[in-house]
C-alpha cells in the first residue's frame, strides 16, 4: 500500500504531466514534508522547476536531492547522477558552461549513461564554439594577414601558411584568407589542402575570381575537363581576363592530346557536358541521330542543337565515323 508520500508524489507526477506545474510543486513539497530523505522528490520538484524555467529553483533543489542521498550508506548513484544532470542542464541554461561540465563529470562518475555522456559532449562543443567566437578579431587578422604576404614573397611559404591559418581564426568569413593560403599549399604542393581552401573561398564569395584562377590552377594538369570549367566561370565573371582564357585553351588542348576513352571521362565532370547530356531534348537527338544517321544534318541546320553537339564532339562523348 502506498504511503501518504509516494501518493502525493503520485498527484505531483499527474499535474507535471497536465503541465499544472505550480499544483505539481505543491504535491512534491508535500511528499517532501513526509518523506524528506527520498531523493525522487526532490528530482521530480527539479524537472518542474526546469520546465519553468526557474534554473535557480533547479540548482536549489537538486542540490538538496544529491546531499541528502550522498549521505546514506545505502545512495543510489543513478538518482544522484540525474540530479547531477539536471544540475547540469540548469547551469548550462545560466550559460555557465564550466559548471555545466563539471556537475555533467560528476554524474559520470556516477553512472556512465549514455544520454549524459552525449549530453556533456554538447555543452563542451558549445565551450568550442564560444571560444572560437570570442578569439575572432579582424584587425588582429590583418596583422596576421600581412606577416603571411610578407613570407610569401620571401618564398617562405611553410611559414605563410602559420601566419594565414591564424588570420584565418581570427576573421573566419574573410573569403581572401583562404586564396592566400590555397596559394601557398599549391607553392609547396599540398593540391588536396589548396583544393580545400580554394572550395571554401568560392564558397565564402562566388563572385571572387581569383578563387576560380587558383582551383582551376590545381585542377589543370591531371582533371583539365573539371579545370577549363572553373575557368568557366572566371570567364563568366570576367569575360577579358587573360588567365582564365589563356586557361580554357589550355584545357582545350589537353583534352585533345588524351586518349578518346580518357577524354570523355574527363569530360563527364564537366558541369556543361553534364547540362547538355541531361536536357532531354538533346537525349531525343542524340538518340535519333544514333539510330538514323540521316537525321544529323537536319538537326544540326539547329545553331543551339549545333553548338551542343560540337562541345560533345569536342570533348569526345560523342565520335563521328
Amino acid at each position: 500500500m502506498a504511503t501518504p508520500a509516494l501518493r502525493a508524489k503520485e498527484l505531483g507526477n499527474k499535474a507535471y504531466k497536465a503541465k499544472s506545474f505550480d499544483e505539481a510543486i505543491k504535491h512534491y513539497d508535500q511528499a517532501i514534508a513526509l518523506d524528506p530523505s527520498d531523493i525522487t522528490f526532490y528530482n521530480n520538484k527539479g524537472a518542474v522547476k526546469f520546465e519553468q524555467g526557474d534554473y535557480d529553483g533547479v540548482i536549489e533543489v537538486c542540490t538538496k536531492a544529491v546531499e541528502i542521498e550522498s549521505s546514506k550508506s545505502n545512495s543510489d548513484s543513478k538518482l544522484i547522477a540525474k540530479a547531477q544532470a539536471r544540475l547540469a542542464k540548469a547551469y548550462m541554461k545560466k550559460d555557465d558552461l564550466d559548471k555545466a561540465i563539471y556537475h555533467y563529470d560528476k554524474a559520470i562518475f556516477e553512472h556512465r549513461a549514455p544520454e549524459i555522456l552525449r549530453d556533456r559532449s554538447d555543452v563542451q562543443k558549445m565551450i568550442k564554439e564560444k571560444e572560437r567566437l570570442a578569439y575572432i578579431n579582424p584587425e588582429l587578422s590583418l596583422a596576421e594577414k600581412a606577416k603571411g604576404n610578407q613570407k610569401f614573397k620571401e618564398g617562405k611559404y611553410g611559414e605563410a601558411i602559420e601566419f594565414y591559418t591564424e588570420a584565418i581564426k581570427r576573421s573566419p568569413a574573410d573569403h581572401v584568407l583562404y586564396s592566400n593560403r590555397a596559394a601557398c599549399y599549391t607553392k609547396l604542393m599540398e593540391f588536396g589542402m589548396g583544393m580545400q581552401d580554394c572550395d571554401k573561398c568560392i564558397e565564402l564569395a562566388p563572385d571572387f575570381i581569383k578563387g576560380h584562377l587558383r582551383k582551376a590552377a590545381l585542377l589543370r594538369i591531371e582533371k583539365p575537363a573539371e579545370a577549363k570549367a572553373s575557368y568557366d566561370r572566371a570567364l563568366a565573371l570576367d569575360p577579358n581576363n587573360a588567365e582564365a582564357r589563356n586557361g580554357v585553351s589550355n584545357c582545350h588542348q589537353s583534352l585533345k592530346d588524351l586518349p578518346p576513352e580518357q577524354r570523355a571521362k574527363q569530360a563527364m565532370s564537366d558541369p556543361e557536358i553534364q547540362q547538355i547530356l541531361k536536357d532531354p531534348s538533346m537525349q531525343v537527338i542524340l538518340e535519333q541521330m544514333q539510330s538514323d544517321p540521316s537525321a544529323a544534318n537536319e538537326h544540326l541546320k539547329n545553331p543551339a542543337v549545333r553548338e551542343k553537339f560540337s562541345k560533345l564532339v569536342e570533348s569526345g562523348i560523342v565520335s563521328i565515323r
